[in-house]
């Protein structure tokens, strides 16, 4: 490096398994979850996210000149769009009816998991700019020597994604809803920063399923049973039936999760006459707690509502949590408390006249996303507002 640092090497790791966890999980930092080598080889193991599946890994590692790893990217080849939360679909279909190939791409992502979260994975130390910088680099690199038609980075932080913009990739605005704690110190504190028609009608919601015959339990570390996986799996799966035609996680993730997680595991399980009928996955992060997966055995009225939303605001309170993040679309969030907030993707495109193309369409794109967001909060919001 000019400034005398001992040089940056970069690898392509075909699993997670080739990476240390040590080395990892320092890169990725304590915050959230699902950057973690826990999460990500319970998604390789599984079977959830490998080649067959369309995620092939094909992770970077960055190492210093002592061998020591000081970066890492999440990365996969793609052989579908699938799972990513970030549609890309239009863009594929338009590229290979003009004679191109857009599968396979390197897809810098999660898998299944719209969770926004830091990309580029940087150990603290003296060379974290220049360890960010290499690893956009061989991002762009490996893209090339793969004869790769794109790279997109998914649901990065900010800092992320202004670092790409300014290395030319294409920027993308989106939306998600999350919850801010303003120093709540109960449920219904919460409630009094509401609305009275707002707050009335969550009360509302939480009396029916307070008043019928389903119980809910949050459960978490050693609470955590086969029984609980082994149902809450099977709500997964008719959920994801009933909307997607098939889940992309399969019972042995779960079991792993349950096994190496399961302090970041937050389980809402709904009880119904002795017998388990729906429940909510969250996982913990240091400031946060994510809200993922939804699954039931029937239709109970407003239980969605307390499983996923109410119940996890409960948890964020009693923890001191800083916010309670609910995934991917839904604009029913807003009136729960829920804000819309940007989501960012940065996408690094091979051929000159496709990646114009795109980019036409996302500087028309960006402008009716921020007008989206604020008209959203401005209209919908369900805070009380001063005057």
């Amino acid at each position: 490096m000019p400034d005398g640092n001992d040089a940056i090497t970069v690898k392509v790791l075909t699993g997670i398994d080739e990476a240390d966890q040590q080395g990892w999980d320092a890169c990725a930092g304590p915050g959230n979850p699902f950057l973690s080598h826990a999460f990500l080889l319970a998604l390789e193991d599984s079977g959830s996210a490998c080649g067959k599946s369309g995620w092939q890994p094909s992770h970077l590692a960055a190492f210093d000149g002592s061998g020591r790893m000081v970066g890492a990217v999440p990365a996969y080849l793609k052989s579908h769009s699938y799972g990513e939360y970030v549609f890309d679909h239009a863009w594929a279909n338009a590229f290979e009816r003009a004679g191109g190939g857009y599968y396979p791409k390197l897809q810098v992502a999660v898998p299944f998991t719209p969770v926004p979260g830091p990309r580029l994975l940087v150990a603290p130390g003296p060379q974290s700019e220049a360890v960010a910088d290499a690893l956009v680099a061989a991002l762009e690199q490996v893209t090339e020597r793969y004869g790769v038609s794109s790279a997109h980075v998914t649901f990065p932080e900010r800092a992320d994604w202004d670092r790409l913009g300014q290395a030319g990739w294409l920027q993308r605005l989106g939306v998600q809803y999350h919850w801010h704690n303003r120093g709540y110190g109960s449920f219904d504190e919460f409630l009094e920063a509401l609305n009275s028609r707002k707050r009335k009608a969550i009360r509302k919601e939480r009396r029916e399923v307070a008043e019928s015959s389903v119980r809910l339990h949050t459960l978490t570390g050693d609470d955590l049973k086969p029984e609980h996986w082994d149902a809450f799996h099977r709500f997964y799966l008719e959920t994801a039936d009933r909307k997607w035609g098939g889940g992309y996680l399969n019972r042995r993730f779960f079991d792993l999760l349950g096994r190496t997680m399961a302090d970041r595991v937050v389980l809402v399980m709904c009880e119904d006459g002795g017998e388990w009928v729906a429940g909510a996955l969250n996982l913990l992060g240091d400031d946060a707690l994510y809200g993922r997966n939804w699954g039931s055995d029937g239709s109970y009225r407003f239980l969605h509502f307390e499983a996923c939303y109410y119940r996890a605001l409960d948890f964020a309170i009693e923890r001191g949590l800083a916010r309670v993040e609910a995934g991917a679309q839904g604009e029913h969030k807003i009136q729960r408390g829920y804000l819309p907030v940007p989501t960012y993707s940065a996408h690094w495109i091979a051929d000159p006249g496709f990646r114009r193309a795109v980019d036409r369409y996302l500087k028309q794109e960006r402008p009716a996303v921020e007008a989206e967001i604020d008209a959203l909060d401005e209209e919908l919001s369900p805070y009380r507002r001063e005057g």
